[in-house]
């Protein structure tokens, strides 16, 4: 379920709350605090610096190589295509965006992509509850890349949704991409920074940091044991997702969020012109926007 938090607009998203993050980093980068061998870690009673935690965020956002960054465009591009009529896949248990999944591994192997669903499940382990999770990977090939794997996590944001957040938290929380499309390596990177970043917001609460929150359960989720399929009929079901209307919640608020994002993204950074028509960001690799 796509839950917005924050303070919210119109659409359901927190326009604020990104601009509070990008002035917080803004600031923090410039103020030449902090460093790199512990993101999130600080002197004071609290244990917790956010605003390093918002750096790591903020350079994790846009530390991407060409190849990520393409997919990432083409993977939005294709999320914005997928029709409501499209979410016909069948499921005998509660859908939780599958149809919408599988309608973007069908179009991602139709544009020559090897995309496949990964179903992964884990056993618990002392106070780590076992589990199980549905996404998708790309396997990517050539250049100097040899195959490898690239998670697309569509639901990212809701994987740290937790109750009574900070400000402070809602808006790293909704910094973070809607759609996560990257390596396992980098993923790891802003699941320690937002753990750390939930167990601060926790703690200014009172209130305890469940064992679902750690990084332990939340790096299983992409880790663990997985089975690959590449094709809906792999799956064993009844009815259709299109009986849900939840299903078709999901795609349109999905979509209101990656237009929100792009448009966010076009105001906060800075913009050049190439001089032939087209818009890049300044300063390192960004999403070319014709206009």
């Amino acid at each position: 379920m796509w839950v917005a938090t924050g303070r919210e607009g119109n659409d359901g998203l927190s326009l604020e709350s990104e601009q509070d993050l990008d002035i917080l980093v803004r600031d923090f980068v410039e103020s030449g605090c902090g460093g790199e061998e512990s993101w999130c870690s600080s002197d004071s009673d609290s244990g917790t610096d956010l605003s390093k935690c918002a750096k790591k965020i903020y350079s994790l956002r846009h530390s991407a190589d060409q190849l990520e960054d393409d997919l990432s465009r083409k993977i939005r591009m294709l999320v914005l295509s997928i029709g409501e009529t499209d979410l016909r896949h069948k499921r005998a248990n509660p859908c939780n965006c599958s149809c919408v999944r599988w309608s973007l591994v069908k179009l991602l192997r139709l544009s020559g992509y090897n995309a496949s669903i990964c179903t992964s499940k884990w056993e618990a382990s002392g106070k780590v509850p076992g589990g199980d999770h549905e996404y998708i990977d790309v396997i990517l090939s050539g250049n100097s890349r040899s195959c490898e794997r690239i998670i697309i996590e569509i639901d990212f944001r809701s994987h740290f949704e937790i109750a009574r957040a900070t400000e402070s938290y809602d808006a790293m929380l909704n910094a973070l991409p809607v759609i996560y499309v990257g390596t396992f390596s980098r993923l790891k990177q802003f699941l320690q920074a937002m753990v750390d970043a939930g167990k601060f917001s926790l703690k200014q609460n009172s209130m305890s940091f469940p064992p679902w929150r750690s990084l332990t359960y939340l790096q299983s989720k992409w880790q663990s044991v997985r089975q690959r399929k590449g094709h809906p009929d792999d799956q064993i079901g009844c009815g259709s997702c299109f009986d849900n209307g939840q299903c078709v919640e999901d795609l349109r608020r999905l979509k209101v969020m990656l237009q929100s994002e792009a448009e966010i993204e076009r105001l906060f950074k800075p913009i050049i012109r190439d001089g032939i028509g087209r818009e890049r960001f300044d300063g390192r690799r960004r999403p070319v926007y014709v206009s």
